[in-house]
């Protein structure tokens, strides 16, 4: 294995690009750390690493994000500081929001710095990452005396701008397989849906459909109003065809663009029957008792389980036969759930929507780390029946279902230097709304963007009020930048070095 992978915080977006790397690129092997405790993991991975990583002589390249204090671990193992050395930044730590400028923890910063002077390249992921370089000078200055000059015009030379690959998922095929391979949870929610619409409606299994005679197929609850976003999709220039064909691991099979437009016109015709169906029953059936036990769970890593069903039962009650503006908004927010993402001012707009006496429902995802702000038990308890999904969804399936039945996605954070999550969700046809800030001026057009709370809140308050309007918008920004198929090149030729006469 001639690659080097480390990552001292195996998470989030940080795992989603190394397992990419690892899966598409030959001669990779990867070192980790659990996502836990990032300040520890920044303290002492190194030292962790130096005495696991095994010595190999075929280790050509070093790859770790910004977490690792790279400059330890290649003096703790001077056969790895040899290597060609990248790393990748995420985050900025000279800029980290605190609370109070005092509580900042120098060494943070400081261990970023340095490891950008000892590392051979530096990539950031996105333009906005400037602010690194930019803060350097003022960041030294807290240096009571003796303070180290010049160190921007060092790092600069250096780095350069890879924007995060994303391989966005399948959600143009809207059928899930049943019956071959591994069941996720999208799998399961299908089988329920089809049990349910089957009972809806007697004899109309035509819509089972056999595929190579290996597996069935069910339609899933995509809206329809997303068949358009997603032909838009499906048609992004420069793009290619495998961005738009790359199936989740539950999906296997690659599809061309054409076979999935084909895949439209047919969801397109059982979505009319099941919404004919749905407009048939008497609403009282609907809110029948087995949906009175769909309440989200108060932790969503030990009772995955209510959560799946919270979300799925819920879902239909939301969609079944109510037309684009009866249907309340549906509105996600899915970062991980940390002051720096400001969950505070997110939930302070929502429970003032809720006070005007508007109608929305909230999904409420992202991942949870070892202290969880209160602000979000405290909004669970005041948002109540608004609530569609609360909590973290480790199956990516279960995940991009919820950003496919969602209207608008919402960040609300003062420290992002990319967001994988917003374009996820535009992706599934979110409509995003974003701070005019951070790195969001750089990937999303101005009409998406806010500049005050306040300015959200009267955003919402309008598309809580005409709903229909968001659902027949096309998002005009850009996608293909941030495709897997756009940069796979980039990433290749980053990792590849010719052999080291010294090693």
């Amino acid at each position: 294995m001639s690659i080097l992978i480390i990552e001292a915080f195996y998470g989030g977006s940080h795992k989603q690009l190394v397992d990419l790397l690892q899966k598409e690129l030959q001669d990779c092997v990867l070192y980790t750390l659990p996502a836990k405790k990032w300040h520890w993991r920044a303290r002492t991975a190194a030292l962790y690493f130096s005495q696991n990583v095994p010595i190999s002589e075929h280790y050509r390249i070093l790859f770790a994000s910004s977490v690792l204090n790279l400059t330890e671990l290649a003096a703790l193992r001077p056969d790895l500081g040899k290597l060609k050395k990248i790393l990748y930044f995420h985050e900025n730590q000279l800029v980290y929001p605190v609370k109070k400028y005092q509580e900042r923890d120098f060494q943070y910063g400081y261990n970023q710095i340095l490891s950008c002077l000892v590392a051979d390249v530096v990539v950031f992921n996105s333009v906005y990452m400037e602010s690194f370089l930019t803060s350097i000078g003022k960041f030294m200055k807290l240096i009571p005396d003796h303070r180290p000059k010049d160190l921007e015009s060092i790092i600069r030379p250096k780095c350069q701008v890879i924007y995060f690959p994303i391989r966005f998922p399948d959600v143009s095929s809207t059928f899930t397989r049943v019956g071959a391979g591994e069941e996720k949870g999208s799998v399961q929610t299908c089988t329920y849906l089809h049990n349910y619409f089957t009972a809806l409606m007697p004899g109309r299994h035509k819509h089972s459909i056999q595929v190579h005679g290996k597996a069935s197929f069910y339609p899933s609850f995509m809206p329809e109003h997303k068949i358009t976003h997603l032909k838009k999709m499906l048609s992004l220039r420069g793009n290619g065809s495998a961005a738009l064909s790359m199936a989740l691991p539950s999906q296997p099979e690659q599809r061309t663009p054409e076979n999935l437009l084909e895949n439209f016109n047919i969801v397109y015709s059982v979505h009319s029957d099941l919404h004919t169906a749905q407009e048939n029953l008497d609403n009282s059936s609907i809110q029948g008792s087995n949906l009175k036990h769909a309440d989200s769970s108060d932790s969503s890593r030990s009772h995955r389980g209510e959560n799946k069903q919270h979300l799925t039962l819920n879902s239909l009650d939301s969609l079944g036969g109510v037309d684009d503006q009866q249907r309340p908004l549906h509105i996600v927010w899915p970062h991980r759930w940390e002051h720096d993402k400001d969950p505070e001012s997110f939930f302070k707009v929502l429970i003032h929507l809720k006070s005007l006496g508007l109608s929305f429902h909230v999904s409420v995802l992202g991942e949870t780390f070892t202290d969880v702000p209160d602000i979000f038990a405290e909004a669970k308890k005041a948002l109540g029946s608004s609530v569609l999904h609360w909590g973290y969804l480790p199956c990516k399936d279960d995940y991009f279902q919820v950003l496919c039945m969602a209207d608008v996605v919402i960040s609300t954070a003062k420290h992002e230097f990319f967001g994988v999550a917003m374009l996820e969700a535009v992706y599934c046809g979110c409509y995003p709304l974003c701070p005019k800030d951070l790195v969001y001026p750089e990937i999303f057009p101005a009409e998406y963007l806010y500049s005050t709370p306040e300015q959200l809140s009267k955003k919402l308050q309008n598309f809580c009020k005409r709903p229909d309007t968001i659902r027949k918008h096309l998002y005009k920004g850009e996608m293909a930048p941030f495709s897997w198929a756009a940069l796979h090149s980039k990433f290749r030729s980053l990792l590849t070095t010719e052999p080291r006469e010294d090693l």
